[in-house]
């Protein structure tokens, strides 16, 4: 099933339960997905952009959240959380932490990567080979870590 129709179906059943809050997620997920299908023209989107479409609304919400908690606005924040975790539910399973440092360490040895200075190059294949199955900065922590 396609990302817009499983969308379509939470939807129609969030609207059943009377799930407001729930609602407003999924209507965003479906509203971002149509804008990108109007930019791209008559073309479908790959899955491959669904899950980054997905993984920027995700990092938008818990942006916002954190932005919330500064201000003391702990019930903006935990509304933002909430749609964030509604949301999340599109990506695919995330990394566990320790098949993450394993798959960077067989990235470095593959770039002979020594220091700091060649995590550019771990980054660009970490990046490629994570998409969507392990946040950006965690993997930019993780291969610091590795190579300090």
């Amino acid at each position: 099933m396609e990302l817009k129709d499983k969308v379509m179906e939470d939807i129609k059943a969030a609207m059943r339960n009377k799930e407001k809050e729930k609602l407003t997620a999924l209507r965003d997920v479906k509203a971002a997905i149509l804008l990108k299908e109007t930019e791209k023209g008559d073309k479908k989107i790959t899955e491959e952009e669904e899950t980054k479409l997905i993984q920027k609304l995700v990092k938008q919400r818990k942006e916002s959240a954190d932005v919330y908690k500064q201000q003391d606005r702990d019930d903006l924040a935990d509304k933002e959380l909430f749609e964030a975790s509604v949301i999340e539910k599109y990506l695919p399973e995330q990394i566990s932490d320790d098949k993450l440092e394993e798959i960077i360490k067989n990235i470095i040895n593959e770039t002979g990567a020594e220091s700091m200075k060649d995590m550019g190059k771990v980054m660009g294949i970490a990046n490629k080979k994570l998409s969507g199955r392990a946040e950006g900065k965690i993997i930019a922590n993780k291969v610091k870590s590795l190579l300090s």
